[in-house]
């Protein structure tokens, strides 16, 4: 830090709607952008020192677009680390969700296997048994 300057003061000019009874400047490229980092309309509101319904009807479209361009990121990066960093768990999160794949198997009727019982059933004949019968005649 330079000599002198650690009690300097500044001004500039901030560009933006005058938002709430107060008339704060809030710029819409601020509030995007803080959408675009995750924040909920409650942290954008305290941040900006207004009510979340103020924020809301000054912002609907800022805040929705943020938060657009949050989840296109996010899946741009998660296709990213599937397909170009082979990452097995997102490969799987991805094809669950995206493809519809699972990981339990068909269920349905067509596909259950058949039962199965280690119990003799009397009906049952085996080859050995009609041999045997044959001989005793």
């Amino acid at each position: 830090m330079a000599q002198g300057k650690a009690d300097a003061w500044g001004e500039t000019i901030i560009q933006g709607k005058l938002v709430g009874r107060n008339n704060i400047v809030i710029p819409p490229e601020q509030v995007e952008d803080l959408a675009m980092l995750g924040c909920n309309n409650k942290e954008i509101a305290n941040f900006f020192g207004v009510t979340e319904s103020a924020l809301g009807r000054n912002f609907a479209i800022e805040l929705t677009t943020g938060r657009e361009i949050l989840k296109q990121k996010l899946r741009r990066a998660m296709l990213h680390n599937a397909c170009v960093n082979m990452n097995a768990a997102v490969q799987i999160f991805l094809a669950k969700n995206i493809l519809g794949m699972s990981d339990t198997g068909d269920t349905t009727e067509e596909f259950k296997p058949l039962p199965w019982t280690d119990s003799i059933d009397d009906d049952v004949v085996e080859d050995e048994d009609i041999e045997t019968l044959d001989a005793t005649e």
